[in-house]
């Protein structure tokens, strides 16, 4: 029974020293969230605008947006992509949209051209294989070619010399009867 007392008040204890190192920013409640920054209450240019990766700034309006995240793309009426700028001043958001796809397809056929050159290499080896394999076939070929060769010309000479070649001037001709 004090055993478990015992291992009761430990897990208290362990608890208390837990929530004791836990910063007390994070045990806060979640109502406290910092205000959010509206964007259309920026004034000035669009560096100033832009320093908040939530806002959007518009050209032809000279006026700070929030950016409409649950578009992709923000809509025409309420910018045009030529003027409108995200991130960065200098570059427009067509211009970003089509150096992105520009990027993102050479990423792309960078990949195929990579994975159909890996398969060509694997699908290649058989080749080689089989190359190799016919050049050693060729070659026992050749060499079966030559002892054959030799082993007819022992032979030959063994028939001659007990005169069992049909064509032979030897004296001791095999005799034929007539």
């Amino acid at each position: 029974m004090e055993f478990l007392k015992l291992k009761a008040s430990s897990s208290v204890v362990l608890l208390v020293a837990c929530i004791h190192c836990i910063p007390v920013s994070c045990r806060d409640s979640p109502t406290t969230s910092p205000p959010h920054h509206m964007c259309s209450s920026i004034a000035g240019s669009c560096e100033e605008c832009l320093k908040n990766v939530s806002c959007l700034w518009c050209y032809t309006t000279n006026a700070c947006l929030d950016y409409p995240v649950r578009n992709v793309l923000p809509p025409s009426k309420l910018c045009h992509l030529s003027d409108a700028r995200w991130g960065v001043c200098w570059v427009n958001f067509e211009a970003l949209i089509i150096a992105m796809a520009v990027v993102g397809g050479i990423f792309l056929i960078s990949i195929m051209i990579c994975c159909c050159c890996c398969c060509r290499k694997s699908s290649s080896r058989p080749d080689r294989d089989e190359e190799r394999m016919a050049r050693r076939r060729e070659e026992r070929m050749q060499r079966s070619d030559e002892r054959k060769a030799e082993r007819k010309t022992k032979h030959d000479e063994i028939r001659k010399k007990y005169g069992l070649l049909s064509n032979s001037d030897h004296p001791y001709s095999r005799f034929e009867n007539d």
